[in-house]
């Protein structure tokens, strides 16, 4: 079956697409054989479809397996059966037989159309995720497509990938309408054939660390450096920052000229608070910082990465914050386990005095 027109078009989409012939020719083979066999004879065996380029060829077979007795799968021939065939045929041969299926024009021209467009729909989603590789851990600007069973989508770019926010993602009393811009953290590229995806979030602690990014020309330069970081999202974020150099006020460049730098993040994030924290290279001192924005008086390591940290006592409940959530978040940007008391209560544990805290000062909240 010769057809060097088809052939020739397929060169032409190699060279236009960049997809190589070859797996245009696997595929078309793969399907064109499920096709034809759908429609075949109806006797019992695999059909193969062999592509030619070079012939410009299309063939097509039946094979078979010869066995004794009856067959028990799919390509299997009896031998009663194949001697009828070829007279020379035992259990264990292979039989491959040439034909011309029915319609081959109308089965081929449907076929090759469909594999082609899915072939070509499949390497341009690929060639994007690819691209999109490189944007893990970005902050992107989207386009709101679609809610669905509490899924969010969202054109990304030019609209021309999908970015998937899962509910976990998502921040608990945002509202997402189709038509909506957000800007979204690409939080992880998933490859792997159709279910390929583009992973967006609205809640991670990188989307506020790149926002800063955004907002802070120090921080971009390298000058200001985000330490750690740790959010419960929609409610509050606990940001440690440091800069080695003296000249530079680290607090002060996140917060702005009025508070325009920190301010234009957190209306991005709907309000949540943000205390920004200056680093220390002292633990228990770093301690005292992040349980800002109440005062702390001491804190006290009792083993490693344990720590008592003591307030006053109407600071008590400002410390350890609603549901726990300002200890909480201290003790993930620190890493230690922290023990927030009351002075009176510290009092009667008779506590070594620690070295001098920090004030309010060192912290912002806002």
């Amino acid at each position: 079956m010769v057809n060097k027109e088809f052939f020739a078009a397929l060169a032409d989409l190699e060279r236009e697409k960049g997809i190589a012939q070859g797996v245009f020719i696997e595929a078309l083979e793969n399907a064109l054989a499920s096709a034809c066999k759908k429609q075949f004879m109806g006797e019992p065996g695999k059909v193969e479809v062999r592509l030619s380029p070079e012939k410009g060829t299309i063939r097509f077979f039946l094979v078979q397996t010869v066995v004794e007795g009856e067959p028990a799968a799919d390509g299997e021939i009896s031998l009663e059966a194949a001697l009828e065939k070829k007279p020379t045929a035992k259990a264990g041969d292979v039989l491959s037989e040439e034909f011309i299926p029915k319609e081959f024009g109308r089965i081929a021209a449907q076929t090759a159309k469909q594999v082609i467009l899915q072939k070509l729909h499949e390497t341009e989603r690929d060639n994007m995720l690819s691209e999109f590789s490189d944007k893990e851990g970005e902050l992107m600007s989207g386009l709101v497509r679609k809610v669905d069973m509490k899924n969010v989508y969202v054109e990304l770019g030019k609209g021309q990938i999908e970015g998937l926010m899962l509910p976990q993602d998502q921040v608990p009393g945002e509202r997402y309408e189709p038509g909506d811009h957000v800007k979204v953290f690409v939080k992880r590229v998933r490859s792997g054939g159709r279910n390929a995806q583009v992973l967006v979030s609205r809640s991670a602690s990188g989307l506020v660390k790149r926002l800063f990014e955004e907002e802070v020309p120090e921080i971009k330069q390298g000058s200001v450096v985000i330490k750690a970081i740790t959010r419960e999202a929609g409610h509050r974020t606990k940001m440690a920052i440091c800069s080695e150099d003296p000249r530079i006020d680290a607090v002060g460049a996140c917060v702005g000229n009025k508070g325009a730098r920190v301010n234009a993040v957190v209306q991005e994030l709907g309000g949540e608070k943000i205390d920004i924290i200056l680093w220390s290279e002292n633990p228990l001192e770093f301690i005292a910082k992040a349980l800002s924005p109440a005062t702390v008086l001491s804190v006290t390591q009792l083993s490693e990465k344990s720590a008592i940290a003591v307030v006053p006592d109407d600071k008590l409940s400002l410390a350890i914050g609603r549901d726990g959530q300002n200890a909480r978040l201290a003790a993930r940007l620190t890493g230690w386990k922290i023990d927030v008391k009351s002075e009176s209560a510290a009092a009667k544990m008779n506590l070594d005095e620690p070295a001098e805290a920090p004030s309010e000062a060192d912290g912002e909240e806002l």
